[in-house]
């Protein structure tokens, strides 16, 4: 009996040394050193300064900018509390939102469908991304505020257009904060007169 007593309090200890210090600190340490840019966040830095990372999404509104999709994470692109609203179809206060938000954008739709990443939030309420189709519904605006062409913003979305991973996972997508950043870079907004 107390041998048993001995062995399972022994074992305890070497398993909980082994794999809740040993085995994290292990894996944390081939982390930093092979994949250094996405153990820590995948942070982007501009200035010394980080703005944002390429896998957490986050909010823009001026017209200058390309927008994200909407986000139901906390108040919105919240990482603290990612998550969706877990509200059915037939959920009044989700169509009220659906609605509210193709009415603001039927004045930018000109007649054109509003892809469905527009009005709906991903499943995490973090999402980078929003599809090609969603760049290109705002491509008109975009350019008309940075005067710039429409055919030069085409050319930047398909520059940050990002393929299927491994050829046939996920659909094509588009990294909104990293566009917007070399959207920036390119074409800064003009200075009003």
């Amino acid at each position: 009996m107390k041998k048993n007593l001995i062995t399972s309090v022994l074992m305890t200890v070497v398993t909980t040394v082994l794999l809740g210090l040993v085995y994290p600190l292990l894996i944390t340490g081939l982390a930093q050193v092979f994949f250094k840019d996405k153990a820590n966040g995948q942070i982007i830095s501009a200035n010394g300064h980080a703005i944002g990372s390429r896998i957490i999404g986050q909010p823009f509104t001026g017209p200058a900018y390309f927008h994200s999709r909407p986000s139901a994470a906390g108040n919105g692109y919240d990482a603290s509390n990612s998550g969706g609203t877990n509200l059915g179809p037939t959920n009044q206060k989700l169509v009220d939102r659906v609605k509210q938000d193709v009415s603001a954008l039927q004045p930018e739709a000109n007649g054109k469908p509003i892809p469905v990443d527009m009005i709906t939030t991903s499943a995490s309420g973090l999402d980078p991304h929003v599809t090609p189709a969603n760049a290109e519904f705002q491509v008109a605006r975009v350019a008309r505020e940075r005067g710039m062409s429409e055919t030069q913003l085409r050319q930047l979305v398909a520059r940050h257009t990002e393929g299927r991973q491994v050829g046939f996972l996920g659909e094509p997508r588009v990294n909104v904060l990293e566009l917007n950043l070399d959207l920036d870079g390119t074409q800064p907004m003009p200075t009003p007169r």
